[in-house]
């Protein structure tokens, strides 16, 4: 056969189906307990510290490739927990495009929500604010766990940062930086993000605007 004269859509499920392979392959071979059914677009990077968990749900899929979705991303999906006993678990028919999440607690995130390229999601600070001690461990590092809700949304570029709630179905705007938990159904942008909308009783797709307000 000469590949050189395959069409492009015959090409592109190609790489598609031995992208996917490979990625499953690389997150089984890290330990991370992954759904037969959980999709990879490209080869997303992963970390897991021993005695962690990464758990990721039927349907979910994971895009490491610009040529996979619209804006592109930055880089590859990826997933890592930094201590032992951290969860990272991601809920049924979620998606993530080149999005960076880092457990050293907990991190879930619920079912059918959409991370938009490159979100960061961390529930740690990495380092102590306290100069003299940065080099002290995690004793010294402040932590907090992550809830994400179903439904939700989070624009490109987003980070939430540790400690935040998000209830369902809330969406928040690209570039915001999130400090603090998001109520359901709310829609919250800036940094720091402040709750600009909620949704009507009722009527999923329409908002009523409110006085914008911290979360």
């Amino acid at each position: 056969m000469n590949w050189r004269k395959l069409p492009a859509r015959i090409e592109d499920k190609l790489a598609q189906v031995a992208t996917g392979l490979l990625g499953r392959r690389r997150l089984r071979r890290a330990g991370v307990e992954v759904s037969a059914r959980a999709v990879t677009l490209g080869l997303p990077i992963v970390a897991r510290c021993e005695g962690s968990r990464i758990v990721i749900g039927d349907d979910v899929v994971l895009c490491s490739q610009s040529r996979w979705t619209a804006l592109g991303v930055s880089h590859p999906v990826v997933l890592r927990t930094l201590k032992p006993d951290a969860l990272l678990s991601i809920g049924r028919g979620t998606g993530i495009s080149g999005g960076s999440i880092c457990a050293a607690v907990s991190i879930r995130i619920g079912e059918r929500c959409l991370l938009g390229a490159d979100v960061v999601i961390a529930d740690t600070d990495f380092h102590s604010i306290d100069p003299t001690q940065r080099e002290a461990g995690w004793s010294a590092i402040a932590c907090a766990p992550v809830e994400i809700g179903d439904d939700v949304f989070i624009g490109t570029r987003a980070t939430v940062l540790k400690g935040v709630r998000i209830g369902n179905g809330a969406v928040i705007g690209a570039g915001a930086v999130v400090t603090r938990s998001v109520p359901a159904g709310a829609i919250a942008a800036g940094n720091p993000a402040t709750i600009l909308a909620r949704k009507t009783s009722g009527a999923p797709h329409c908002s009523t605007i409110v006085a914008a307000e911290p979360c």
